[in-house]
């Protein structure tokens, strides 16, 4: 029996070492800036920040990309159920088990995860937002848990960091919907409230033909003003958390707001033009993000 447990821990440990290896290649093979936002952050929790985004990056690409609405499904149940067990034994995926080890290793709280899987099976059913309320609840869902997961990871664990977080989550989430309508159409999603687009007179229909009209650019503006209050509202989280954190939170604030400018730049014509950063804005919020580590607020 002693034999059997120790063939069992190796194999385990076997699991999550191969599970550390992949997330690792996950990440590079992915994320661009990865490898940027990785060096920021200690030594010793980069391994564990792939572990995370590699198990996010497979969710995603489950939810977006399955044919099989129903095997989807029962993969990221499957997921949730191994999360939750905490089971060492389980080896059947090599990126849970790296991901259960930075759960285990750091004490991280589940709800997150719980969260997150709650997104993306709803990603696989919901493609339409009838109000922002609704957005939001998704967003709570989708974005939030990961900035909760990262301050975990630091050490932060009080209430009100949560919240001026989930401000910058759920921005970032919006900058990143209102950059890519037409994409999101062309995946069948629409991410604006339906509610906000009969207020400004706008329907599928012009997304689908791509018709950029006064009424389309109203909406969009209310729509980026809308994410830009809310990253302004999490400002303050920067000077809250440790030297290290609020460098790479200064990056991810500073890309977001200028993501916004971006759209501004098209005319808010994100159904035709591209709103992506250019190399003179990546650069920018580099420099802004390490003026505003360096300097206190004023």
């Amino acid at each position: 029996m002693a034999e059997h447990a120790r063939a069992t821990d190796n194999d385990a440990g076997k699991a999550a070492s191969t599970g550390e290896r992949k997330s690792r290649e996950l990440a590079r093979g992915h994320y661009e800036n990865f490898e940027i936002a990785a060096f920021i952050l200690p030594k010793r929790l980069r391994q564990d920040l792939y572990n995370v985004y590699a198990f996010l990056r497979l969710a995603d690409d489950l939810a977006d990309e399955s044919p099989d609405e129903s095997e989807a499904q029962n993969v990221l149940s499957d997921w949730g159920k191994s999360l939750e067990t905490a089971n060492d034994n389980d080896v059947s995926d090599p990126i849970i088990s790296a991901l259960r080890s930075t759960i285990k290793r750091h004490r991280l709280s589940l709800e997150p995860f719980r969260r997150l899987l709650y997104a993306f099976r709803m990603d696989l059913t919901t493609k339409r937002w009838n109000s922002w309320d609704d957005l939001k609840h998704y967003t709570r869902h989708s974005a939030d848990p990961v900035g909760r997961i990262v301050l975990e990871l630091f050490d932060h664990h009080d209430p009100d960091f949560f919240a001026l977080s989930d401000k910058i989550c759920t921005a970032l989430q919006l900058v990143n919907h209102w950059q890519d309508v037409r994409e999101d159409w062309d995946r069948g999603r629409v991410y604006i409230p339906r509610d906000d687009m009969r207020r400004f007179g706008v329907n599928e229909e012009d997304i689908a033909l791509r018709l950029v009209t006064d009424r389309f650019r109203k909406l969009m503006t209310f729509e980026v003003e809308r994410a830009r209050s809310l990253f302004l509202a999490g400002l303050p989280l920067l000077k809250m958390v440790n030297r290290r954190l609020e460098l790479q939170l200064a990056l991810y604030w500073g890309g977001g707001m200028r993501a916004l400018r971006a759209i501004e730049r098209v005319d808010y014509d994100v159904l035709n033009r591209s709103a992506g950063l250019t190399a003179g804005d990546k650069r920018w919020v580099v420099f802004s993000a390490l003026k505003r580590w360096i300097l206190p607020f004023k």
